[in-house]
């Protein structure tokens, strides 16, 4: 069917939901759009789904939200009884339809008499890797599109252990999402009708009681807390989602008084009015908390995404603020994790840290130095949530950390998605350390550099958008394993790891397996110890390039950053 007679089957429903039917009068004479929107369906994947909210198989509304629940009920259909009656917890963020998308899909989880537990207002997407794990519930729906422009909102399925959907299981609700031919024509059931026949729980304050309980148990040092937090100055804030109240909460209930949230963007606001990217990885969006912080003369800025699963933080520097990176923040973290258990008796033999394979190599220097294997994992929090189920089953190791260089941490393990409530008061603690010493977060990694060595990495991403798009992107990634470079800026690529073929070719020709999941990416080890990664992201329309570097010196590894991502640029640009 061409995106044309799609578009019209669609401008032929009866009974259409108001916003998808001014979405496809906006589009009436717009083809461009239309075939944006009509041409191929959403992609779901291991990650959910994610897209621009309007009408269209390739778009987020009601009908996309029906047809991705109905694959999750069909394959919960499938299971054992007791299993299925488990039901579903449900949480949405502060995004236009959020609220809508989350109890569309309680509707049609109702229509298969499977349970669902919706959250009664917004809440971040850690409480529900909290939430299903705390009530038992098979399955977690997240209505969220995390640090996306407004116009975005997305799907997120999670498994009985809190972690997002394992592939096993992801590959099987996507086989049923396929199967549903007619997208209109998905059975759904009313509130009333929900919460009469008990299929509709709300959920909230009990949980978040609980949920604060397991936050409490991340502050390490209480006497330090108790000491410092008192007086040092913090600035908040959630980038108008989801962080506000639980943010506020773990700080208080751990010492720290003496924190001002910027009010404008404390409004749970769809339209991300003050920031129009609510993403902490770049440096606008601090705009306004340096504003505050310099008012308040605060010594730490800490933002957190509207889904409250990434955090971001500027420490004062001088008369300014410096931005750490999602590495930097990271690498803080996991020293002052492994000091502090040190310190006190409890550094187990069999600590585990877990890192994505693009995040910095820096941490594996400290976790090293205190004998503390470092786990690499593919890209994607699910795969640091299946080593600490795995770690669980098998006693191999105890999880101590995990992170990505994307400004995503865990702490611990009640959660199972990266968790910027539990980062937002470990961090407090953190800068209370160094305080402590006369020393800033930035004081503290410049000392962490001294001993290990200067670590720099950098991320690029080109966008591909439009219907070509995804094509584009595919072409990009052939192109790097039909044309493997022999070098980049001059320095010889030593080894090459295919994760798509699971195999890894060092410069002899010698090939070893890689004992990991299927997944599209490329990473190139560098003779000088130097990496460069690529890959499509699974969330946006965009490809991704990661450089690491290591060098004595700030200056040379960052000369170094800036020579590898040219010669990125001159390899992916050229016929």
């Amino acid at each position: 069917m061409s995106f044309q007679s799609e578009y019209e089957k669609w401008v032929q429903q009866p009974n259409l939901d108001v916003s998808v039917q001014k979405s496809l009068a906006a589009m009436k004479d717009d083809l461009a759009s239309q075939e944006e929107a009509f041409s191929v369906p959403m992609s779901f994947g291991t990650a959910g789904m994610r897209g621009v909210i309007g009408a269209g198989i390739n778009r987020m509304n009601v009908y996309t939200v029906q047809q991705a629940t109905e694959g999750l009920a069909r394959f919960m259909d499938s299971l054992p009884a007791t299993q299925k009656q488990q039901g579903v917890a449900i949480s949405y963020d502060s995004r236009y339809m959020s609220q809508e998308f989350a109890y569309t899909a309680a509707g049609v989880l109702a229509a298969h008499n499977i349970p669902s537990f919706v959250f009664d207002s917004l809440r971040p997407t850690p409480e529900l890797s909290f939430a299903v794990r705390y009530l038992k519930t098979y399955a977690g729906i997240m209505i969220t599109a995390s640090h996306n422009p407004k116009q975005y909102n997305g799907y997120k399925i999670y498994g009985p252990d809190g972690g997002q959907m394992p592939p096993e299981e992801s590959d099987l609700i996507t086989k049923y999402v396929r199967e549903v031919t007619d997208i209109f024509d998905i059975k759904t059931v009313d509130v009333e009708t929900m919460r009469s026949n008990n299929l509709l729980n709300l959920i909230g304050e009990d949980i978040d009681e609980a949920y604060y309980a397991a936050v409490a148990t991340v502050t390490i040092n209480h006497d330090l807390v108790q000491s410092v937090g008192k007086t040092m100055k913090l600035v908040y804030t959630p980038l108008h989602g989801t962080g506000r109240i639980p943010a506020q909460m773990v700080l208080r209930n751990a010492g720290f008084e003496n924190f001002k949230l910027v009010a404008k963007q404390s409004i749970a606001d769809p339209e991300f009015a003050t920031t129009p990217f609510p993403n902490p990885e770049f440096p606008q969006t601090f705009d306004m908390a340096k504003v505050l912080g310099e008012q308040e003369q605060a010594d730490v800025l800490i933002a957190t995404d509207p889904d409250a699963d990434r955090l971001g933080t500027a420490v004062r520097v001088g008369d300014g603020y410096q931005l750490l990176t999602g590495n930097q923040i990271a690498s803080l973290l996991l020293h002052y994790i492994l000091e502090a258990r040190k310190q006190a008796g409890t550094l187990p033999k069999n600590g585990a840290v877990v890192k994505s394979i693009v995040s910095t190599e820096l941490a594996t220097a400290i976790a090293n130095d205190y004998g503390v294997d470092m786990i690499n994992v593919e890209t994607g929090f699910k795969f640091i949530g299946d080593q600490i189920k795995h770690y669980e089953a098998t006693g191999e190791h105890e999880f101590l950390f995990g992170f990505e260089e994307s400004y995503g941490y865990l702490i611990k393990p009640f959660v199972r998605d990266k968790d910027a409530i539990q980062s937002t008061v470990l961090l407090a603690e953190v800068a209370a350390y160094y305080q402590a010493q006369n020393m800033t977060l930035w004081d503290g990694i410049q000392a962490l550099y001294k001993q290990y060595g200067y670590f720099a990495e950098k991320t690029v991403s080109v966008d591909f958008e439009g219907v070509s798009g995804p094509k584009e992107m595919a072409d990009l990634m052939t192109k790097f394993r039909d044309h493997q470079p022999a070098a980049f800026s001059g320095v010889a690529v030593s080894r090459v790891e295919d994760y798509k073929l699971q195999q890894a070719t060092d410069d002899n020709g010698e090939i070893a397996k890689i004992d990991m999941p299927v997944s599209d990416v490329l990473k190139y080890i560098l003779s000088d110890g130097s990496w460069i990664a690529i890959r499509p992201s699974g969330t946006e329309p965009k490809v991704k390039f990661y450089v690491g570097t290591s060098a004595p010196d700030a200056q040379t590894a960052n000369h170094k950053l800036n020579d590898f991502e040219q010669a990125l640029t001159a390899f992916r640009q050229a016929e």
